[in-house]
């Protein structure tokens, strides 16, 4: 790394002084078994977390569903996500300053659906980004400041299900990087720290996929003071490009899934030290999901997870490093694994067509998945298969499958 980043206690500095700290927190959700449990007592999902994100002076996160009473589900290639509007009582308990709503949820139940999420929201003077009625007012940047600290947040994400916003179409903001660098260009002539974050690659796996790895270099190349991204629903790791610190996935926060994968229930919060002059430190603050809400992780699992997480770091110091992990991942999950995928989606043409089009038209319209499929054909045309790193495979292995 460029920069000396401390895999023992998930902390990094540049060693000048701060004047704020801003809170950044992964995907949030009143959703499955979380939904009584905000409903009952908003502020308790959050542990002993919540006076850690009291005390920063800003805080933001991922609002990964409508917050809606009325709205219809729409037809889509994965699982339709609402809360109700009460629960923004979930959010307003912290408070959070803000909330990015670029994501591939905020539409699930239509433009009803998300334009009543926005008015609960301004109801509550809750800033936010990344969505909107047209491309202007999705992609406009969320503006704060914290202590003579003036802060943009400048939201990206996928447009899975073909829900990017057009100059005359609601939706969220799409994956135009150029469009994204250029709002960072100008937001940085406006105000000291430019903080993106994108909610984009594949989900469930260690490593981001090149295509990922090089647009967050783009973002830090175009003046983002730092990269924080998530979707994948596990951590994935950190890297500096140049002076730039880039969390390529936070992972879950308060988004309960049923499951015993390890990865699933472990996230972390970022934690970024700020002044005039741009980002001066960040500190990882990794945590559990329990079914009761989310908790900082014991000393010893901490140890586990830091010493995990510089094995996940290490490889995206490089670029080869981040195409053989990428690769390692497209071997483990195989040619058998395409198969697989292809027939869960035909399975379901034939028995929903309307959800099976939905997915395969995702396969092929979203980022993650065309990459995804394509750097897999392409390896086995090349009869490239089972030629990556085992360490790569080793890791793909863990994050897909170790169990609590």
């Amino acid at each position: 790394m460029t920069h000396t980043f401390d895999f023992s206690t998930g902390t990094w500095t540049s060693g000048r002084e701060s004047a704020a700290t801003l809170v950044i927190a992964g995907d949030w959700a009143p959703i499955r078994d979380f939904q009584p449990l905000i409903e009952k007592d908003p502020e308790a999902i959050y542990g002993d977390l919540l006076p850690v994100i009291r005390e920063a002076d800003l805080s933001l996160v991922n609002l990964e569903a409508a917050l809606s009473d009325t709205g219809t589900e729409v037809c889509k290639s994965g699982a339709v996500f609402k809360g109700s509007t009460c629960h923004v009582n979930g959010l307003t308990a912290v408070p959070f300053t803000g909330v990015t709503l670029g994501n591939n949820h905020m539409f699930d139940y239509g433009v009803k659906g998300f334009q009543e999420t926005v008015d609960i929201l301004d109801r509550h003077h809750m800033a936010h980004t990344g969505a909107g009625m047209d491309l202007d007012s999705a992609s406009a940047p969320m503006q704060l400041a914290a202590n003579g600290v003036d802060v943009a947040i400048v939201n990206v994400s996928e447009g899975e299900d073909l829900t990017a916003a057009e100059a005359d179409k609601p939706g969220v903001v799409g994956w135009d990087i150029p469009a994204a660098c250029d709002r960072i260009s100008q937001m940085k002539t406006q105000t000291d720290v430019v903080v993106a974050v994108v909610h984009c690659g594949l989900e469930y796996i260690p490593f981001p996929p090149a295509y990922v790895t090089n647009a967050f270099k783009a973002l830090a190349e175009a003046g983002a003071d730092a990269v924080i991204g998530h979707h994948p629903h596990v951590p994935q790791g950190v890297f500096f490009h140049g002076k730039v610190p880039v969390c390529c996935s936070l992972g879950n926060f308060v988004f309960y899934q049923p499951t015993r994968l390890y990865w699933r229930k472990l996230g972390y919060m970022v934690r970024l030290h700020i002044s005039k002059q741009g980002v001066e430190g960040l500190d990882l603050l990794p945590y559990r999901i329990t079914d009761h809400g989310v908790e900082s992780l014991p000393e010893a699992d901490k140890k586990y997870f830091f010493k995990r997480f510089k094995e996940i770091s290490s490889p995206l110091d490089t670029q080869q490093g981040c195409q053989d992990a990428w690769n390692g991942f497209i071997d483990y999950y195989g040619t058998r694994g395409f198969e697989n995928e292809v027939a869960t989606i035909m399975g379901k043409l034939s028995a929903e067509p309307g959800k099976g089009a939905a997915m395969f038209r995702n396969r092929l319209t979203t980022a993650q998945h065309f990459h995804h499929w394509t750097d897999l054909l392409t390896r086995i045309v090349r009869q490239e298969m089972d030629t990556s790193p085992e360490w790569a495979r080793e890791l793909a292995r863990e994050w897909l499958t170790r169990e609590l």
